[in-house]
């Protein structure tokens, strides 16, 4: 398993663009990955699991994946929070 942690920089956080964006970030990987905010967990190739975190500006997540592919989709998915959120 692999993972990240990074603190949402976005105003509004992860909304609805930026949910969406991240799901199809996410799809094509065989990998399981998901991110964690305080208690609650949401698989990143749901966007309603995404948008039920709820993060917003401040938040820390983790982002972890776990599978064949992690290694490049843990490096993917951090270039993405860093120029998205």
């Amino acid at each position: 398993m692999k993972e990240f942690s990074y603190t949402i920089t976005d105003p509004a956080g992860i909304h609805a663009r930026p949910a969406g964006l991240l799901v199809k970030q996410a799809q094509p990987y065989a990998s399981e990955v998901s991110i964690v905010k305080a208690e609650k967990t949401a698989n990143a190739k749901s966007m309603l699991s995404v948008m039920g975190l709820g993060a917003k500006s401040g938040d820390t997540v983790i982002v972890r994946a776990e599978g064949a592919d992690e290694d490049t989709v843990i490096v993917e998915l951090e270039a993405f929070f860093k120029d998205n959120l």
